[in-house]
């Protein structure tokens, strides 16, 4: 590159600031240009101001055809229920039709939509609690091709209307469910007053057992002394049976000498009877034979008497030893009761322990159920005691949505504004170097540099003019601004940067320049995430995102605008000072090159008279 001369560089300024005042309708143009960017900006800005708070006007049809029904004996006509909310609601003009003006109004455009509520419609919604429930249905008429922003207004309306019968079938759904709390109330009621019921009647139940247990105890201590006694008298028994036994066995033998005696006797006194007479003897000997007769008669008797004693001693010493061997064995099963006894008080003593255990248990199981149940009658007894009118309101919006803005914004026009004044700095710089040509060297004594840089300054001036006249607008037209010193600051420095970009292309490239100014315009509207957020939009775009140059300008201005976050805003400046630089060096190199190919091209274009 050969050097540059600065005195050329200042005789091209000063040219042309001369050249802008030496003609009023140069300066009238020169105006112009200045305002037109302005008005591009704000005018749209302000026609977005509070779109979707205007849609009162936008009429909306209603054809109310519900007949009604009944539920839970209440006469529910859920369809004039919505058109009693509608006309309290502001958001539409709410037109209330027939189904027939409704049809022919949407299909001629005369309504931009409209929705036909059915017969049916209560109906079918009283069915839900039903064993046959029938979905509710709404019929939804909307015109596409009258406007296409209005058909998604027109859905908001639609949804509104949606979603109040929706919330009319949860709230009819929880009002059932409602009532049958009270009856499950009324159940964990008497359940628990049951349970606690039988928890008092096991209590008792294992008092008695206890009780009884210790009678038994106190009734084996008995048996158990008893039992000593029974064997006691048993050993005495078993003694006197010995006893018996040996006199008896002496009996026996004593009852045989008798036995024998009273033979010798009998026959003595047969042979003293057949031997003498005693009528022949004389009186004394008679009477002694007479009496040793009787004698033996009676001896005889008494052995005889003698012999069923000892027969009935025998027996008795029998009887005697059966007795006392009876006795042993009683005194044994005496002590077998006895032992069986201490057992059954042991058994008996271990049951009333483990009922007493059980029933401790079991009636604290009881008590412990008795108040959960009683403390879910008494919860849901909080809850069904709620007025149904209150509890309807509340199911009919059960939550409530906390809406927390973070860098709150007034109204709509200022949350567009950053794309809106962004974009016209864009266009401003593009009518700005088609109405004012960058100028050539060819044919003058300036070098393609010295002429980039000698018209460079009224670009910018121009910019400078243009971004003071935007941001004087956005104050007159009051959009929101938190930072003002950085707000004209970063509205400055893009209009700056986007008139040297376009500048620089034109400036290099001529005619061709200026297609690609507005080929980077379309592709920057759609491709920086201005209005619609960039992850909605096509690959394409996305991929373009962090290559543009409004991508940084928009998150500059948007950040002093609306609330500064520096962790955005200083990338986004480095960013686009960095293209502002670049720019003017490449501009400048090409410049340099094809600076007479460029004058030859639009010699050309001119000589077609076309252009």
């Amino acid at each position: 590159m050969s050097k540059i001369n600065f005195g050329n560089i200042v005789e091209i300024i000063k040219h042309d600031f001369k050249a802008s005042f030496s003609n009023p309708i140069v300066t009238i143009v020169l105006i112009a240009i200045i305002i037109l960017p302005s008005l591009y900006a704000l005018l749209n800005i302000q026609a977005c101001w509070n779109p979707y708070e205007n849609t009162n006007e936008v009429e909306f049809a209603i054809a109310n055809l519900d007949n009604g029904s009944t539920f839970e004996g209440t006469y529910l006509n859920v369809g004039n229920e919505i058109v009693k909310d509608l006309k309290n609601n502001t958001k539409f003009d709410w037109k209330f039709v027939t189904e027939d003006e409704l049809r022919k109004g949407v299909h001629d455009g005369d309504y931009y939509a409209g929705i036909i509520i059915p017969k049916n419609l209560s109906e079918n919604i009283a069915s839900i609690t039903s064993d046959n429930p029938k979905q509710a249905e709404l019929e939804y008429l909307v015109n596409i091709k009258s406007n296409p922003v209005a058909t998604k207004l027109t859905d908001t309306g639609a949804n509104t209307v949606y979603t109040t019968v929706n919330a009319k079938i949860v709230q009819i759904i929880n009002l059932a469910a409602y009532g049958k709390l009270g009856d499950l109330k009324d159940g964990l009621s008497s359940g628990a007053g049951q349970l606690y019921s039988g928890g008092s009647q096991l209590s008792a139940g294992a008092a008695k057992i206890s009780s009884g247990a210790g009678q038994v105890s106190s009734g084996v201590s008995d048996v158990q002394n008893g039992a000593s006694q029974v064997q006691s008298g048993a050993n005495q028994v078993q003694q006197g049976s010995s006893a018996i036994n040996n006199g008896a066995s002496d009996v026996k033998q004593g009852s045989a000498s008798i036995k024998q005696s009273a033979s010798d006797l009998e026959k003595g006194s047969q042979q003293i009877q057949s031997q003498v007479d005693p009528s022949t003897l004389p009186e004394p000997m008679k009477q002694y034979v007479e009496g040793n007769i009787k004698l033996a008669n009676g001896s005889g008797e008494l052995a005889k008497g003698s012999s069923q004693l000892a027969d009935g001693s025998v027996k008795l010493a029998d009887s005697s030893s059966k007795l006392a061997n009876g006795a042993s064995n009683v005194a044994g099963g005496a002590n077998q009761v006895a032992g069986g006894s201490v057992e059954l008080a042991k058994g008996s003593l271990s049951l009333a322990a483990g009922a007493q255990m059980l029933s401790g248990s079991a009636s604290q199981a009881l008590f412990s159920a008795a108040g959960a149940l009683s403390s879910s009658a008494n919860s849901l007894s909080s809850i069904t005691g709620i007025n149904e009118t209150e509890l309807g309101d509340y199911f009919y919006s059960p939550i409530k949505l906390d809406r927390q803005e973070v860098f709150s914004v007034p109204d709509y026009g200022s949350n567009v504004a950053p794309f809106y004044i962004v974009l016209s700095m864009w266009v401003g710089a593009i009518i700005t170097c088609v109405m004012i040509t960058p100028g050539t060297s060819q044919g003058t004594k300036y070098k393609p540099v010295e002429m980039y840089f000698g018209k460079v300054i009224l670009f910018v001036v121009m910019s400078m003019l243009q971004a003071a006249v935007t941001i004087s607008g956005a104050y007159i037209l009051g959009i929101y601004i938190s930072n003002s010193p950085l707000f004209i600051f970063s509205a400055i420095l893009v209009s700056v940067i986007f008139m040297i970009l376009v500048y620089s292309i034109i400036s290099a490239l001529g005619q061709v320049g200026k297609g690609i100014g507005v080929i980077l315009l379309v592709l920057q509207i759609s491709g920086t995430g201005g209005i619609y957020p960039i992850e909605i939009m096509q690959d394409f775009f996305q991929t373009l995102y962090p290559y543009l140059p409004m991508t940084y300008a928009i998150t500059l201005i948007r950040e002093a605008q609306l609330g500064v976050v520096w962790s955005n805003y200083l990338p986004a400046l480095v960013v686009l000072v960095s293209i502002g630089i670049v720019t003017i060096i490449v501009a400048a190199l090409i410049k340099q090159k094809a600076d007479k190919s460029s004058k030859y091209f639009e010699e050309r274009l001119k000589e077609s008279g076309l252009f």
